[in-house]
């Protein structure tokens, strides 16, 4: 049974892998069918966006653990429940995730920095 629930796993992340040329419509579809879910489930009603930020928290805490065990299956599964979840927190406080993303892009879309060890970017002072 666990070598299946492995097998399937396994599947949907090659699926998950695989480019498509419908990735801006399945995007779109996907946000609204998050949504829809978490309506059905009543967690836009019953939860509110610090429940949610929480549970971002939780989230990327599985996805820093996948990614620390080389578990690829695991990173895209993280990536996902992030996703979802940062679905349902712009849909609570009124935004949408493209809206959000849009923004975030405008802000960096011109910074300039260098990398340092360990990885990270650091941004010009302006």
């Amino acid at each position: 049974m666990l070598q299946r629930c492995m097998e399937l796993k396994q599947q949907i992340v090659a699926n998950a892998l695989t480019p498509r040329r419908d990735a801006v419509k399945s995007t779109d579809y996907l946000i609204e069918q998050t949504e829809r879910w978490a309506a059905d489930r009543q967690i836009l009603t019953h939860s509110d966006a610090k429940a949610q930020a929480l549970k971002l928290v939780s989230e990327v805490g599985e996805l820093a653990d996948a990614i620390i065990k080389n578990d690829e299956a695991g990173v895209v599964d993280g990536i996902g429940d992030c996703t979802v979840v940062l679905v349902i927190l712009a849909k609570m406080t009124g935004l949408t995730l493209p809206m959000c993303l849009a923004a975030a892009y405008e802000e960096i879309k011109d910074r300039k920095g260098r990398m340092v060890p360990g990885g990270a970017f650091v941004k010009e002072q302006a």
